[in-house]
């Protein structure tokens, strides 16, 4: 009845879009409520320090999958294009994922929520089950969804659908002997937020005085163009009403999935991991965004920074925060380790597994010091104390004492007394990216501007750039908070 051993759980893969670590109560944020990941957190691990690949959802998902950077799998940008239809292009064909290695070693592995990876309306190989997004943005009323392979729209609150979904998923599982991976992805809090999440949710925020985010003048790289972020920008409190709703809403639909886990008797048998894609900034830093919401890309760490727990009650010892500087490039090893599973990659990749860390016997390990983001010809390298920012090919550059200057204020990439620091860092960035980027598919030359991408980077030609230059107004996407369409009843 799925996986009743703690030495080989199944893995129920929880995956927020567009929440930044700031958004979470275990996190410090005394204004969110988020009781069911804070208990979650209390019965295992939460990561402090953890960084998404690439500060944008498809590039930071697609590494999270293959466990390499957005410069080796090609996907560098939010997919514009190709995810359903005649149109359709599958970003990841021909690259391993870790689904796939876990199906090859027994795992019935199950999609219920966004993918954004392109052909969303194709059941991925080694998915038993598939309920996917069609796009992967969109109205929390009246969602558009593939089940298997039919296009659907579903009734009622979008991640209350993914919940029950979930849930079922899991009552069938039990049912079999086999381990499971589940991939639960929920849209939320991206947004539309404005009069889009049920009520109960939004009239806990009604009286909050929203501290966590500041109200700051727009940063002077701050892009607009777009109603959704144009609306979060203009009418700053009925926005943040709505995201910090969405959390609540994905947090009480999380508690219910655990719930099945408990009902089914699986609790101490599955890995549980909680994180987001990337970060976002609801004011912070005057932006309105995650890395795009500045052009050129910013790397500030309210856009890379996302929350992180992992939960198993009979491996995972409860109560304890890291740390240690972790990055979404290290998930692939660390899961894989963790399930027992051996596998030997075609070529060598940039992530170590954290499962020492996980299980509480860190003591003397050698936890990684540096990580690594990349978003198109913007890339980062961060330690505990600096962070360096190189933009190609000929910047802005920053250089941040995190430190001294933890909220990133002052660029000190013309200080002379920092000039040793920053060519430290500029060296072990080349050095870095020099080993693990394909060159056919290296971001810092192939035009990303964060508005989008239309095909896969190694077709591009002169003729045919595969990332947009600028957002359509009036989009699809967009439509649905400037028209009103999918608002709460």
């Amino acid at each position: 009845m799925a996986s009743r051993r703690a030495e080989r759980p199944n893995i129920l893969f929880i995956l927020s879009d567009d929440q930044g670590a700031w958004a979470l109560a275990c996190g410090g944020n005394p204004e969110i409520r988020t009781p069911n990941l804070d208990r979650l957190a209390q019965n295992g691990i939460r990561f402090d320090n953890f960084f998404c690949t690439s500060p944008v959802c498809s590039p930071a998902r697609a590494s999270l999958l293959t466990g390499d950077i957005p410069s080796r799998h090609g996907v560098h940008d939010w997919i514009r294009v190709g995810s359903v239809g005649e149109t359709r292009v599958d970003y990841l064909a021909g690259q391993t994922l870790v689904t796939d290695v876990l199906a090859a070693n027994g795992y019935r592995c199950g999609l219920v929520g966004k993918w954004h990876l392109g052909a969303s309306d194709v059941p991925r190989p080694n998915f038993v089950k598939w309920f996917a997004h069609q796009s992967g943005m969109g109205p929390y009323y009246g969602a558009p969804m593939i089940d298997h392979d039919r296009p659907i729209t579903v009734d009622g609150y979008l991640s209350d659908a993914l919940s029950d979904v979930a849930r079922n998923f899991i009552r069938d599982e039990a049912k079999r002997d086999e381990p499971f991976w589940l991939s639960l992805c929920f849209t939320a809090p991206h947004y539309p937020w404005i009069d889009c999440h049920p009520k109960a949710f939004t009239d806990l925020y009604r009286d909050c005085a929203f501290r966590s985010c500041p109200d700051e003048p727009p940063h002077p790289w701050f892009t607009g163009g777009k109603p959704a972020i144009e609306k979060g920008h203009k009418e700053r409190r009925e926005s943040l009403v709505g995201y910090f709703a969405a959390v609540s809403a994905m947090d009480a639909a999380i508690g219910r999935v655990l719930g099945e886990l408990d009902a089914q008797g699986l609790t101490e048998s599955t890995l549980v991991v909680f994180m987001s894609d990337n970060g976002m900034n609801l004011g912070h830093h005057g932006i309105w965004g995650k890395g795009n919401g500045t052009r050129p890309q910013n790397m500030y760490d309210t856009s890379v920074k996302v929350p992180c727990i992992a939960s198993q009650p009979q491996r995972i010892p409860a109560g304890r925060v890291s740390d240690t500087l972790v990055s979404g490039y290290d998930v692939f090893p660390t899961l894989l380790d963790y399930v027992g599973v051996t596998h030997a990659p075609a070529r060598r990749k940039p992530g170590r597994s954290f499962k020492a860390v996980l299980e509480g016997v860190d003591a003397g390990v050698d936890a990684p010091i540096v990580v690594y983001d990349e978003y198109g010809p913007v890339r980062m390298v961060r330690t505990r104390d600096w962070k360096y920012v190189h933009r190609y090919p000929d910047g802005p550059h920053e250089l941040f004492d995190l430190r001294a200057d933890p909220g990133e204020r002052a660029n000190r990439i013309d200080d002379a007394n920092a000039s040793a620091t920053v060519t430290s860092l500029r060296t072990k960035l080349e050095d870095w990216f020099g080993v693990y980027v394909d060159p056919l598919r290296d971001g810092v030359d192939k035009g990303v501007t964060g508005c989008g991408q239309l095909g896969l980077v190694a077709r591009a030609t002169p003729s045919q750039p595969m990332f947009a230059d600028s957002h359509l107004v009036g989009a699809d996407w967009d439509l649905w908070v400037a028209t009103g369409n999918g608002k709460a009843p």
